[in-house]
């Protein structure tokens, strides 16, 4: 019996020597797992951070389209600096508002990464805020046949709808609405243009369209199937050009907004056909304003009557209520008329200083044919003018 018992004992050190010996074995192994399970939780939690932070959309409700082009042989840090400035850049290089990506940096990594940097092509593209980083670069792999481009004239005086009108002839929008109704109240593009954003907001809302006088005359190249959005941003970015810090301050001087210079310029655009009458016939109007008189500026009456050709208005037309009319109201029309030109912008901003010191009050047409213009200094000349010169109308 001693013997049999002696015998399990030593059988069982022997089992318990031999487990020892297993977890002596397997326990390393076992913590390096356990160890390494934990980094790989740890090093993807923390990816997985990064990647919410700096892979994700720039703002996740912002869909406004973003034209982009990327030209032939770009590489991948010439395309994250376009997609990282596309919100603009201001003179000093500062970026003015979001761009397309957060990291120009983490842009490169991704595709350097992901092996598309080479896969990058030229082409023009619509992007929006509200697209990662994977997405955009998915789009631009994928490129884009080339878009047939135009030439598109936006000349001095043309109003909103003239603009509308050319863009439906031309086959660029289906409808006149697709532009006239961003015209309308200029919404879409407060935040990207602050010179839109100061547009008095009463006088906004009461306008035909708050974007008229802001739509700057010029040749654009434009693409043939572009959005009405997308040309209108070039017409406003070219404005934003001209209207740079010198005549703001002039206008400042001047104790005029930028919006008072504008709706000025294109009473001056549209009654002046000869440049050397745009600065006499704005030293005209600031007198006129300077006086506490009423402009009687017979253009808005175009304007208000959708007329272009007419030259004398009735009674009745001339006594009409709108809020444009400046032979009712004292001061400047509630809005801009058209969408003047940079020489009228400038008349406004620097009347004729012989003609304001001399005092002239008046104008007239003398010849419908040539559209030279005649001045005086009273009533009584004026009338003169005009019962001279009003047959050749």
């Amino acid at each position: 019996m001693e013997r049999g018992t002696k015998e399990r004992k030593r059988h069982s050190g022997k089992g318990n020597s031999t487990a020892g010996k297993i977890w002596r074995a397997v326990r390393p192994l076992l913590i390096f797992l356990i160890s390494a399970g934990i980094c790989v939780f740890v090093f993807a939690f923390a990816f997985n951070k990064v990647k919410a932070k700096l892979f994700s959309p720039v703002d996740i409700n912002d869909a406004t389209p973003v034209e982009i082009t990327i030209n032939s042989g770009s590489g991948a840090s010439s395309i994250a600096k376009k997609l990282y400035e596309a919100g603009g850049v201001d003179e000093e290089g500062n970026i003015v508002s979001s761009g397309l990506i957060t990291s120009k940096t983490v842009f490169k990594i991704y595709v350097d990464f992901t092996g598309k940097s080479s896969k990058l092509k030229a082409g023009t593209y619509i992007l929006s805020r509200n697209m990662d980083i994977e997405q955009i670069v998915d789009v631009i792999c994928e490129g884009n046949p080339p878009r047939t481009t135009l030439k598109f004239v936006v000349t001095e005086g043309m109003t909103a709808e003239d603009i509308a009108d050319k863009l439906v002839t031309l086959g660029v929008l289906k409808a006149k609405s697709e532009f006239l109704n961003l015209c309308k109240t200029g919404e879409s593009f407060k935040e990207s243009y602050p010179f839109v954003a100061n547009i008095p907001v009463n006088s906004a809302q009461a306008r035909d369209y708050a974007l008229e006088g802001y739509l700057f005359p010029d040749t654009y190249e434009i693409y043939s199937d572009e959005s009405a959005e997308s040309i209108i941003g070039r017409m406003l970015t070219r404005f934003g050009q001209i209207m740079g810090d010198e005549y703001t301050a002039r206008a400042a001087k001047l104790n005029m907004s930028v919006d008072d210079v504008i709706t000025l310029a294109s009473l001056i655009e549209k009654e002046a056909r000869h440049e050397n009458d745009f600065t006499r016939v704005s030293a005209v109007f600031h007198l006129r304003l300077d006086k506490g008189m009423k402009l009687q500026s017979d253009a808005p009456l175009k304007y208000i009557f959708h007329t272009s050709g007419v030259l004398t208005f009735t009674a009745e037309q001339m006594a009409d209520t709108s809020l444009y009319n400046t032979h009712v109201y004292e001061g400047l029309p509630l809005g801009p008329i058209a969408n003047p030109g940079r020489k009228a912008i400038e008349a406004a901003l620097y009347p004729d200083e012989e003609y304001m010191n001399e005092g002239y009050l008046y104008f007239c047409l003398m010849d419908s044919e040539t559209g030279e213009l005649i001045y005086a200094k009273t009533l009584e000349e004026h009338n003169a003018n005009v019962a001279k010169y009003r047959p050749n109308w």
